[in-house]
């Protein structure tokens, strides 16, 4: 198994940079709740052990290495709401949450590695956009880490207040049982109403509604 490593951070270190933010979001195909991106600048001195995509991750070994992040790292964390994924759409929602992400750093990054194939037209600093690499940089496994818990938390406290969608465990993924609540209970607020599944109940209810 290949782990995260820093060898694009040294690379591009080796070129001048020296504040290197490895950027990832989460929370694309959800059909409810924000998309959250991360931005995240590792210390190369002190870089947490056993860091990897979060996919591959068990939620406590996550919880752990969360922890470790926003005390050994720097770390910034951007949102887009279920209003702007649904005005601008979701890959749009996902780039204006990583620029966010991006903004909030405390002292801004000379250099972005980004996950997936495009870079986002509003990131003011150069940057690579590294396919997989929350498979292959360290910096852009951290990211998908601290993402992926702060989006959880959101949909965990989220339901609370809308019990009945099982967001406890989906958090907001188009499982089975959250397919039926939407069928059963309607869409909340927090639902994405340009997403097919939403919109096509939506739809269903107004044409029943004489």
């Amino acid at each position: 198994m290949q782990w995260p490593d820093l060898s694009f951070e040294s690379e591009i270190l080796a070129q001048g940079a020296a504040r290197i933010a490895g950027i990832d979001e989460v929370g694309r195909g959800p059909l409810a709740g924000p998309v959250t991106a991360a931005a995240v600048i590792l210390d190369p001195a002190n870089v947490p052990e056993g860091i990897n995509d979060s996919k591959q991750l068990p939620l406590s070994r996550r919880l752990e290495l969360y922890e470790i992040l926003i005390t050994s790292a720097e770390v910034s964390v951007g949102h887009a709401s279920v209003e702007e994924i649904d005005r601008l759409n979701i890959l749009q929602a996902a780039h204006l949450a990583m620029e966010r992400a991006l903004s909030g750093l405390s002292i801004p990054a000379d250099f972005a590695l980004i996950d997936g194939n495009l870079i986002p037209k509003s990131i003011r600093v150069p940057a690579r956009a590294v396919v997989k690499g929350d498979c292959l940089c360290a910096s852009i496994a951290a990211a998908s880490i601290v993402a992926k818990i702060c989006r959880d938390r959101i949909m965990w406290d989220l339901a609370q207040q809308f019990p009945g969608y099982g967001w406890e465990t989906n958090v907001g993924y188009g499982s089975k049982s959250h397919i039926a609540a939407l069928q059963n209970l309607g869409p909340t607020p927090h639902h994405r109403r340009s997403f097919k599944p939403v919109h096509n109940i939506l739809y269903q209810e107004k044409t029943l509604t004489p």
